[in-house]
């Protein structure tokens, strides 16, 4: 795959330049569409997220990042489009997956504590009728004491600050052990103390040869957080690493006149 590849002026998609990408990429993604009624939310998306690496989902409101992450897992129907994990059909691979989602769309009224959740990651692996052992509470307790949530075991996940949350959720998933992780906006709402947590544990996560996907909406914060930037508008816009895709031009054809063309040098020039 090219350092960047920037979708045509047309719209059409500019496919990968490197065949073995696919195979080399922790996900890829071929020709996904994705429709609400006949508009659709998500168009033609090819991309390929690099292994043991942090990649950022980048583009507006509307433009299709959380849609397209849960297409990937199977949460909303494709029109069309294939997904691979590692070169191999997403299907046989969602064990080595964990997956975080927007607080926004967790029901925190449910009657689970902390660290009720927290074993919920462990279900896929221990089946219908497996039981959790001392060895999964260890590993539950651990994660959690990971993401400074070792003291909040037995509360009710809706007593818990929206930072809490995000951290419980993050647990959760570093307790399936996964290889590739997709969080969808885990910044969102969280005080200054909770990102900065959040980002030193997936930044080790990457060091351990993981994989890190999330959707992300502060600009300005690509550039010290993530290696990757995949920039969509509905359409794919440009992708490749942080150095050569995060410019001004890629941008401004991603948010058109929504950031000032000053805001657009300083987020993409500016050593942050």
């Amino acid at each position: 795959m090219p350092e960047i590849a920037l979708a045509a002026r047309d719209g059409h998609r500019v496919p990968p330049a490197d065949a073995d990408s696919a195979a080399r990429a922790a996900l890829s993604i071929r020709g996904l569409t994705v429709s609400y009624g006949e508009k659709p939310a998500v168009f033609s998306v090819d991309a390929d997220f690099p292994a043991a690496a942090m990649s950022a989902i980048v583009g507006p409101n509307g433009a299709g990042k959380s849609t397209m992450l849960k297409a990937v897992l199977g949460m909303v129907p494709r029109l069309s489009g294939t997904v691979s994990v590692f070169g191999a059909p997403i299907e046989g691979m969602r064990r080595r997956l964990a997956y975080v989602p927007q607080r926004a769309s967790v029901d925190w009224d449910f009657p689970a504590t902390v660290r009720d959740v927290v074993l919920m990651g462990l279900y896929p692996q221990l089946g219908l009728i497996g039981r959790i052992g001392g060895a999964h509470s260890a590993r539950a307790e651990a994660c959690l004491a990971r993401v400074g949530m070792a003291d909040f075991g037995h509360r009710q996940i809706g007593q818990l600050s929206g930072g809490q949350q995000q951290r419980v959720f993050l647990a959760r998933a570093l307790a399936q052990e996964a290889e590739l992780y997709l969080l969808d906006e885990p910044f969102a709402g969280v005080d200054a103390a909770t990102e900065r947590a959040i980002i030193e544990v997936l930044k080790d996560l990457r060091a351990a040869g993981k994989s890190v996907i999330a959707v992300h909406h502060d600009l300005a914060t690509v550039r010290s957080y993530f290696d990757h930037v995949f920039l969509i508008n509905v359409r794919p816009v440009a992708q490749g690493p942080v150095a050569t895709a995060f410019t001004s031009e890629t941008l401004h054809a991603t948010y058109g006149g929504r950031l000032a063309a000053t805001h657009l040098d300083e987020l993409a020039l500016a050593a942050i």
